[in-house]
Formats: structure tokens, C-alpha cells, sequence
């Protein structure tokens, strides 16, 4: 599964340039009985099957003998993960992600070997190995170096709290469909200015919740409230 990440995008490339490095454990391998068991019937019944403690205690003290970092399980109960949480990741070493399977994995190893349980939604999925595979993405953009422009991971959707504007390329219309003028002016503060008041539309309007007890600059704050007001916010003063 995790070749898609190691193969293609960015990811291989940042593979290829030595800034990223996937090494996937298989519990399986740390199994003792002869059937290489990784799952049994939960105790107090109930349907489904659930990852046993013992293999998965072996691998994951073997990791700890070869690396650092913390233990970080998939789960749904865990805390969403957010762009703010992708940053603090990218700043770390290493980090061990652990993928349940089934029902999820026994409690009592999430009590003593997992420092943080991470959700990507408030949905189920067979497993944690895309969720995985999100975050590992996620913090691949932000290692330095990674893109072809490191400002594309600055100006990413969440990535200042605002959701990104819309873009445009050729042609300059489509199908009837021109693109904003202010793109074509060539004043570079006017388009800021366009872009960031396009950030602060799309945010209130998709996603409100964003704005709430959010750290928006003084800039944007007038912004924002030449928005609500109805005014023209291109080429007003900050």
C-alpha cells in the first residue's frame, strides 16, 4: 500500500532527494505461533475481530530500540488532525505510526506504548494505513526543500488559518468564462490584496468556524470588515 507513497508524487521525489525516509513494519513479524495470528475474538463478544497486544508490544518496543520520536495511532477516537498538528509533526526526527486493523487494536497497548491517538475524520475506514499515508503526505510538503517552491506550502489552504483563493492559467476565458482582471493588471499589490480578500470570502462562506477565535492580522480584520460592509477591498488602504 505505502509504494503509492514511496513510488509516486511527491513523496518519491522527496524519497529521491533524501528528505524522506518510510520504513513499514509488519507485526506479523513478530509473531510466535505457527499461523502468524494478529487478531482474535474481542473479550465481552461483539462482532468483528481486534489486533492482539503481543505483537504488536514486540514491534513497536523494537522500534523504539531504532528510533525516536513519538508513537502515534490512527484511530477514530483520536484528536482531528489539523494543519497546526502537521506543522509541530514536521518539526520532528522521526515519528512511528501506528495503523489498526479490524476493530482497532487491544486497549492496554494504546495505555503503555501510544503518545497520541490522531483522527483524519469523522469517518471508519477498513484501517489506519491511509490515514497514514495523509499524514505522512501532509508533512512531506513542509520539509523545506520538498516542492519546487517552498511559498506553495505557505499559501495552502490552512495554512495561515484562511482557505486558499481560486487560481487561473490559460486561456484567459473559458467556455465564456474570463479570468478576474485584477489577475491581468500586473500590480502585484492589487492582486495581493484580491487574493487575500478572496481567502477571507471563501473562509467565511465554506468554512465560518475557521474565523472563530482565530489570529488574523489587523490587515485582514479590515478586510473582513470592508467585506461585510460591501465595499471594494482591491485597492483600499490598509
Amino acid at each position: 500500500m505505502f509504494l503509492a507513497l514511496t513510488d509516486f508524487g511527491i513523496t518519491n521525489q522527496a524519497v529521491l532527494k533524501k528528505k524522506l525516509d518510510i520504513q513499514c513494519w509488519n507485526p506479523r513479524d513478530f509473531t510466535l505461533d505457527k499461523h502468524r495470528s494478529v487478531d482474535d475474538r474481542p473479550y465481552g463478544g461483539g462482532p468483528g475481530m481486534l489486533m492482539k497486544p503481543e505483537p504488536l508490544a514486540r514491534c513497536l518496543d523494537e522500534l523504539k530500540r531504532a528510533t525516536t520520536g513519538p508513537v502515534i495511532y490512527l484511530s477514530p477516537q483520536g484528536e482531528p488532525l489539523d494543519q497546526s498538528m502537521v506543522r509541530d509533526f514536521s518539526k520532528l526526527p522521526e515519528m512511528t505510526l501506528l495503523c489498526g486493523r479490524y476493530e482497532g487494536v487491544d486497549e492496554r497497548v494504546i495505555q503503555t506504548r501510544v503518545d497520541l491517538e490522531v483522527s483524519i475524520g469523522d469517518y471508519v475506514l477498513a484501517g489506519g494505513e491511509l490515514g497514514a499515508m495523509v499524514i505522512i503526505e501532509a508533512v512531506t510538503r513542509l520539509i523545506p526543500g520538498v516542492l519546487g517552491n517552498d511559498l506553495s506550502a505557505q499559501q495552502d489552504s490552512f495554512s495561515g488559518q484562511l482557505l486558499d483563493c481560486s487560481h487561473y492559467t490559460m486561456p484567459e476565458v473559458f467556455e465564456s468564462l474570463p479570468v478576474p482582471p485584477v489577475l491581468l493588471s500586473g500590480d502585484h499589490e492589487r492582486i495581493r490584496r484580491w487574493r487575500l480578500a478572496e481567502s477571507i470570502t471563501r473562509t467565511r462562506s465554506r468554512r465560518p468556524d475557521l474565523l472563530v477565535d482565530s489570529k488574523l492580522s489587523n490587515e485582514q480584520i479590515n478586510l473582513l470588515k470592508s467585506l461585510e460592509s460591501g465595499m471594494n477591498v482591491e485597492s483600499k488602504d490598509e
